[in-house]
């Protein structure tokens, strides 16, 4: 079940804080681009056909006056504090899930103003009269309802978050904006399967868009069900994970305090990984010499590295430091004025991992920016692998391509870098008998020989109606003996009856087993010719 969430969202943020900085006033049309893409565009701009996602060429053709500015996380982290301020003045304990967008538990403030309606009008209020920029609020069951729900500006009552979600388009799963890129794909495919809204996409079974798209689209699937992407709350983070610093003399520039900053995200990311943890919500106190604090929620959709970490910080303590505010902006108040800077410098800086989860959450790429088209350090790699293949030869460098199968072994080929990635075998096909998820760790491309053996010694075999023979007591590989915790299966396999030279007729079971001092590793056992053998390691 989703809590009932508030969210407030200033549109546009990344374009408010840039023309801010410049004076620009708000007629003039202007957008932010990254890697030479528009990422936000001002209502002036749209208006003239600018959007998301152009290229800055075409957007300039569209509208000739645009002005452009250049994405910086950091500038809209700093002019984004003073409204994350006047927010916490109505509804404390706020979650600043990026720059332009909070969200926090909607029961306290709906509770103490009476209504959603009249906390929603008394929070837009506030934000322009305090710091003169535009908000509008939502109320809905889950983040990703409640941040639909806010650019509407309208209220969901509880438990209607997927009625409300049922007739819009497929393209809203690009929120947050950290999905955009991984969801373009799916939301691509389910509009060519003729899934054009967040109803009928969540009115396929789960157990189905598991075994077709994958996990990311099974977590899309949750949030087009009004339900959260995850559960708001995973695991309670013991108090020894927590990291504190103290500055002795007290600093009062951002790049001193980011620079401490990064020692405490190190440190606070290690432990994390040696508990095999990863963090999606943090909170950082930073404490003024003065006795001044200020607190703050972050809300990640990923797990965070320590660079993650370390913005955050650096973006928290940045908006604080400088005082700085948006004074122009479509409701810019004349009587706005910035947030004040604390009289003393930081002296204490805590960062307390608010909200975990195990750290095989964090996949990252082999290198920064990898998968991101026109991203530097992508070209970088491609370069580098160049260069290996001219030294060593092309089969130097291989890529993994994912392909049709059953087994392990089968799904994956490995194709020199620079070749034409495409499978052999549609991998999307249903595949009827493939091994279900999760896949091994450590694939053998030719199985190794092991003995699985019962309580007296003898071998453990599979009958025609794919049942054991006797209970398996013993596993045998590489040297070693396991003791048999659990097993699972065993799935018979049957291709390609039809061909005699390429038929395989086998069975596969996995099986957990532990070493005398209690080592646990879990295997892929397949059995063919009346021999088991190791198809892979679940390590």
């Amino acid at each position: 079940m989703s809590s009932y969430t508030l969210v407030v969202w200033c549109a546009d943020w990344p374009v408010v804080a840039a023309s801010a900085q410049a004076a620009l006033p708000p007629h003039v049309p202007a957008a932010v681009v990254r890697g030479g893409e528009v990422v936000a565009c001002s209502a002036t701009a749209r208006a003239q056909g600018v959007r998301r996602g152009q290229r800055k060429r075409a957007a300039q053709g569209r509208c000739p006056e645009l002005v452009l500015f250049d994405h910086d996380d950091a500038r809209d982290a700093r002019a984004f504090e003073p409204v994350a301020q006047a927010v916490e003045e109505l509804a404390p304990g706020i979650e600043v899930v990026r720059p332009g967008l909070i969200a926090l538990d909607a029961r306290g403030p709906v509770g103490y103003h009476g209504s959603p309606e009249r906390a929603a009008e008394l929070l837009v209020d506030h934000v322009a009269a305090r710091v003169g920029v535009e908000a509008q609020v939502g109320f809905a069951d889950g983040l990703f309802a409640a941040t639909l729900a806010a650019h509407r500006g309208v209220v969901v009552p509880p438990g209607g978050a997927a009625e409300f979600l049922a007739p819009l388009g497929v393209h809203e799963l690009d929120q947050p904006a950290e999905h955009r890129a991984d969801r373009a794909e799916l939301v691509d495919l389910l509009r060519r399967l003729g899934l054009r809204t967040l109803g009928a996409f969540a009115a396929v079974p789960e157990r189905d868009v598991a075994s077709r798209f994958g996990r990311q689209a099974v977590l899309a699937h949750r949030m087009a069900r009004g339900l959260e992407e995850r559960p708001r709350a995973r695991r309670t983070p013991s108090v020894e994970l927590a990291v504190t610093g103290s500055f002795d003399p007290p600093v009062d520039r951002v790049d001193a305090a980011a620079f401490a900053a990064r020692g405490l995200a190190e440190e606070l990311h290690a432990r994390l990984v040696d508990r095999g943890l990863a963090c999606t919500r943090l909170g950082i106190l930073a404490t003024t010499e003065a006795g001044e604090e200020l607190r703050r929620v972050w809300r990640c959709a990923h797990p965070l590295t320590p660079q993650g970490i370390a913005d955050r910080v650096r973006w928290q303590l940045d908006g604080w430091l400088t005082g700085a505010a948006p004074t122009t902006g479509p409701t810019a108040s004349p009587t706005a004025s910035p947030t004040a800077s604390p009289t003393a410098g930081v002296h204490l800086l805590r960062l307390d991992p608010e909200e975990v989860v195990d750290a095989t959450a964090l996949q990252p790429g082999l290198w920064p920016g990898a998968g991101q088209e026109g991203g530097e350090s992508a070209e970088r790699a491609a370069r580098a692998a160049v260069h290996v293949q001219g030294l060593l030869g092309a089969q130097a460098v291989l890529t993994p391509v994912p392909r049709g199968g059953r087994g392990p072994v089968e799904r994956m080929r490995l194709v020199p870098w620079g070749d034409e990635p495409t499978p052999t075998d549609d991998p999307d096909l249903p595949w009827p008998g493939r091994l279900p998820a999760p896949s091994p760790a450590t694939v053998f491309a030719e199985p190794e020989p092991v003995a699985l053996l019962d309580g007296s010694g003898g071998d453990v075999g599979v009958t025609g109606y794919a049942e054991l023979t006797v209970p398996p007591s013993r596993i045998v590989h590489a040297g070693r003996t396991r003791r048999v915790l659990a097993w699972a299966g065993p799935w018979p396999v049957d291709e390609r009856w039809w061909d005699g030279h390429t038929a395989v007729r086998a069975a596969r079971l996995q099986v957990l087993g532990a070493t005398s001092n209690g080592e646990e590793l879990a295997f892929l056992l397949i059995r063919t010719g009346g021999r088991w053998a190791v198809e892979g390691v679940y390590d």
